[in-house]
C-alpha cells in the first residue's frame, strides 16, 4: 500500500501531504478542486505519469524484488519524481529513469482509465478459472505443474527441431565451408608465436652482411691481445679481468657468426611469403591464436552436420513423447476448465448483475498449444466485443473480473486508482459500483475520484480537495464533516436538512 503521499508546488497546490489507510480511499470536492491533478501527481510519483511538480513522493510498504530490479529494499521504500529544469526519479534515493520506475511500480500499481485490455488477456482468465477450479480440488494444481514443466521440455525440443531442419537445408552448403575453413588454415598450418619468430628472422636477414663485416673487422682486436697482457705484467697489474673480457668478447662473436652464418641456409623469399600468408590468417582471424581456435571450432562444427542425422533421431522420438504427453495434459486441463466454465459465467453474470450490465458470454476453444494449455477463454458482453461496448460498461465489466479474481486471492492485490468509475450512474448503478470496490478493498488499496454519495459513503477513508482562494488543499474527514460533504454532494452548495439526514443514514449503513 501507499503509506504516505507529499506534493509539493504542482499548479493549483502549493503542498499536500496525504498519510494513507490500507481499503478504499476516496477523494472529493467541488469541480476544479485539483481532485485529478492530485491523482496525477500520485501516478507520477510512481513513474506512471508526468508532471511538472516540484517534488512528488510516495512512500509504500511494498516488497521490492531486489534481484530484478536492483534496489535494496528498506522498511518503507520511498519513490520520488523532482522536477528542477529536467524531471528525476528516484526509489530510495537511488536514481532511475521513469521507465524503469514505472516498471518497479508497475507489479504493485494498476491505474483503471482507458480501455485498457489486459485483464482480458486469456492468461489472465484462464488463471481466475483455474483458481476456482483449485478451490474445490487440488488436483489441476498437480495438473498443472506437469504440464507446464512438459510444455517447457516440448517447447525447447521442437526449437532444436525447427533449428536442426533449418540446417539441413543449407547442410550441404554448411559443411563445405567449413571443410573449406579448415583447409584454408591447416594448408598454412601457422603455429603460435611463428609470427613473432619470422619478423625476427627477417630483421636478422636484412643486416647479415653487415654484422659480419663488422665482426671480420673486429678480429684484429685478438692478433693484438698478448700485447695488452704484456704490457698489464709490466705494470703490475693481474691481468685476469682483461683475460676474461676478452674471452667474453670472442664467445660473442663467435655466436654471433655462428648464428649469422646459419641464416646461409634460410630462403628470404621463403620467409617473406610465409609471412605474409600469416599475415593474411591474422587480417582475416585477428591473430595466430585465434585462427587455430576458428580451425577447432569449424572441425567441431563439421562433426555436428555429418551427426546431425544422429541428433535429430533422437530429438524426433523426445518430441513424439513429449507431444503426446502436453497433448494429453492439456486435455485433462482442457476438460476440467469446461465443467467449471458455467459456474464461473454464473459467477460473473451475478456481479454484472449488481452492477447493472447485460449478461457475458463466455467461450472456451481450443487454440495453439502454450504455457496456458490449449484453451482460449473470450468475453462478450451481450454478445457484443469488448472493444464495442462504452468506456463505463467496460470499467465495471472490469471490476466485475478483478472481483472474480479477489475471490481466491492468498495475497494484497496492489494499489487500484480509478478515474471517476461512478461518473454519469444512476443511484442504483453507483451503489453497485460501491459495493463491488468495498469487497475488492478486502485485496487492494484503492484510489478513487466520486461525485456520487454511494460510493463516497463506502470509503474507509475520505479526502475532501478543495479550494482556498486560488490554492488547492486536501483535509482527512472525519464523521460528521463526512456528512457535510456527502449532503453537499446531493443538494449542492445549499446543503438541505433531508441531504444531511441522507448522508448520515448512508454512512451508518456501511461503517
Amino acid at each position: 500500500m501507499i503509506e504516505r503521499f507529499y506534493l509539493k508546488d504542482y499548479l493549483s497546490f502549493k503542498e499536500a501531504e496525504l498519510n494513507l489507510e490500507t481499503g478504499l480511499v476516496v477523494f472529493t470536492g467541488p469541480s476544479g478542486s485539483g481532485k485529478s491533478i492530485l491523482m496525477e501527481s500520485i501516478l507520477s510519483s510512481l513513474g506512471a505519469a508526468t508532471c511538472d511538480a516540484a517534488l512528488c513522493e510516495s512512500s509504500v510498504t511494498w516488497d521490492i524484488n531486489e534481484e530484478s530490479s536492483g534496489i535494496e529494499n528498506d522498511e518503507i521504500n520511498v519513490f520520488k519524481h523532482i522536477k528542477k529544469g529536467n524531471s528525476r526519479y528516484f526509489v530510495n534515493n537511488q536514481s532511475l529513469s521513469r521507465k524503469a520506475i514505472g516498471g518497479v511500480a508497475s507489479g504493485y500499481l494498476r491505474h483503471l482509465s482507458l480501455k485498457d485490455f489486459s485483464d482480458f488477456e486469456n492468461e489472465n482468465l484462464l488463471g481466475i478459472l483455474d483458481d476456482r477450479i483449485a478451490s474445490k480440488s487440488k488436483k489441476i494444481v498437480t495438473l498443472k505443474e506437469k504440464y507446464t514443466k512438459s510444455f517447457v521440455e516440448y517447447s525447447e525440443v521442437k526449437k532444436k527441431l525447427v533449428k536442426i531442419a533449418e540446417e539441413e537445408r543449407k547442410i550441404v552448403e554448411l559443411k563445405e565451408f567449413a571443410a573449406f575453413e579448415i583447409k584454408k588454415i591447416e594448408d598454412i598450418n601457422p603455429s603460435e608465436g611463428e609470427d613473432e619468430e619470422l619478423l625476427v628472422i627477417k630483421k636478422e636477414l636484412s643486416r647479415k652482411e653487415k654484422v659480419l663485416e663488422s665482426l671480420e673487422s673486429a678480429q684484429d682486436i685478438f692478433s693484438h691481445e698478448h700485447l695488452a697482457t704484456s704490457a698489464l705484467d709490466s705494470l703490475g697489474v693481474d691481468s685476469a679481468f682483461f683475460d676474461d673480457a676478452m674471452n667474453e668478447l670472442r664467445a660473442h662473436f663467435d655466436s654471433a657468426t655462428e648464428r649469422f652464418c646459419a641464416l646461409d641456409e634460410v630462403d628470404i623469399e621463403e620467409v617473406l611469403n610465409r609471412i605474409e600468408e600469416i599475415s593474411g590468417l591474422k587480417r582475416r582471424y585477428g591473430s595466430v591464436a585465434e585462427a587455430i581456435s576458428y580451425k577447432e571450432q569449424k572441425k567441431i562444427e563439421l562433426a555436428k552436420y555429418e551427426n546431425i542425422e544422429i541428433a535429430k533421431s533422437d530429438l524426433q522420438d523426445r518430441y513424439n513423447i513429449l507431444s503426446e504427453l502436453v497433448e494429453s495434459l492439456g486435455t485433462q486441463l482442457s476438460d476440467l476448465r469446461k465443467k467449471e466454465l458455467s459456474h464461473f459465467t454464473k459467477a460473473l453474470n451475478a456481479y454484472l448483475k449488481d452492477l447493472y450490465l447485460r449478461k457475458a458470454s463466455i467461450s472456451l476453444e481450443k487454440e495453439e498449444y502454450s504455457r496456458s494449455g490449449c484453451d482460449l477463454l473470450s468475453v462478450k458482453l451481450n454478445n457484443t466485443a469488448l472493444s464495442k461496448i462504452s468506456t463505463g460498461e467496460f470499467n465495471r465489466l472490469r471490476l466485475a473480473i478483478l472481483a472474480l479474481k479477489s475471490e481466491f486471492m492468498s495475497k494484497n492485490g496492489g494499489v487500484l486508482m480509478l478515474d471517476e468509475i461512478d461518473a454519469n450512474l444512476s443511484g442504483e448503478e453507483s451503489m453497485s459500483v460501491a459495493k463491488v470496490l468495498r469487497k475488492l478493498s478486502a485485496h487492494f488499496q484503492i484510489f478513487v475520484i466520486s461525485h456520487q454519495p454511494q460510493l463516497t459513503s463506502m470509503g474507509n477513508q475520505h479526502f475532501l480537495v478543495y479550494k482556498d482562494g486560488t490554492i488547492s488543499k486536501t483535509k482527512e474527514l472525519d464523521f460528521d464533516q463526512r456528512v457535510d460533504e456527502i449532503a453537499r454532494i446531493i443538494s449542492g452548495e445549499n446543503i438541505s436538512n433531508e441531504a444531511k439526514k441522507f448522508a448520515r443514514e448512508l454512512l451508518e449503513a456501511h461503517k
